[in-house]
Order: structure tokens, then C-alpha cells, then sequence
């Protein structure tokens, strides 16, 4: 099995900042892909930011806004999220896309965190 543990969500005034990080764990050899996605209330989860070990993709709503890191030793994904909108608000999760030590392809998912921004 392989766990994803999500932290730094809250709540947050427009225009300001918050970090989201992520830790993944378990019987890993190798993670390919970290991405985060969000998800408001009423609407379908999207895809904020993406991750390989040589690029990043974002979603236009974030670009310029949010900048997505990852520590390919610690197996840690982070999202730095700046000048944050009322918009933004929703649940956010993480996802890993990987191999485990049997070999075998993984694709898993954290419990979310709250982040809210208030106008």
C-alpha cells in the first residue's frame, strides 16, 4: 500500500497565501507522476497542478498563482498557492502515480484538506 498524508490547508483572506504539502509512504520504488486536485462543493474535481520528474503542468485558473515543488528524495509534493481567490476555495487532494517495490503500478490518493478563502 501506498499512503498519501496531506497537510496546511485553512482558512485564508483573499489575496493572501497558503502551502499545501504532501508525504507519500509505503512500499515504493518509484514515484512518476504528483499532482494536486481540487474539488468545490456542486462540481467535479479538477486538476490543479502536475508534476513529472521534469515538468509541470497547471490549470489556467492557477497559473502565474500557484507554483507546485516536489522532493524526489523525501517522496514529498508541495503547492504554493499566492494572491488566493474566493474561488479557490474547495477541498484539495493529492494524487501519486508510481511503481511499488513488487513492481506493481500504484495510483493513490490522499484524504483532501480544507482551504478556504473568505472575500
Amino acid at each position: 500500500q501506498v499512503q498519501l498524508v496531506e497537510s496546511g490547508g485553512g482558512l485564508v483572506q483573499a489575496g493572501g497565501s497558503l502551502r499545501l504539502s504532501c508525504a507519500a509512504s509505503g512500499s515504493i520504488l518509484r514515484i512518476n507522476d504528483m499532482a494536486w486536485y481540487r474539488q468545490a462543493p456542486g462540481k467535479q474535481r479538477e486538476l490543479v497542478a502536475s508534476i513529472t520528474r521534469g515538468s509541470t503542468n497547471y490549470a489556467d485558473s492557477v497559473k502565474g498563482r500557484f507554483i507546485i515543488t516536489r522532493d524526489n528524495a523525501k517522496n514529498t509534493v508541495s503547492l504554493q498557492m499566492n494572491s488566493l481567490k474566493p474561488d479557490d476555495t474547495a477541498v484539495y487532494y493529492c494524487n501519486a502515480v508510481g511503481q511499488r517495490r513488487n513492481l506493481r503500478e500504484f495510483d493513490s490518493w490522499g484524504q483532501g484538506t480544507q482551504v478556504t478563502v473568505s472575500s
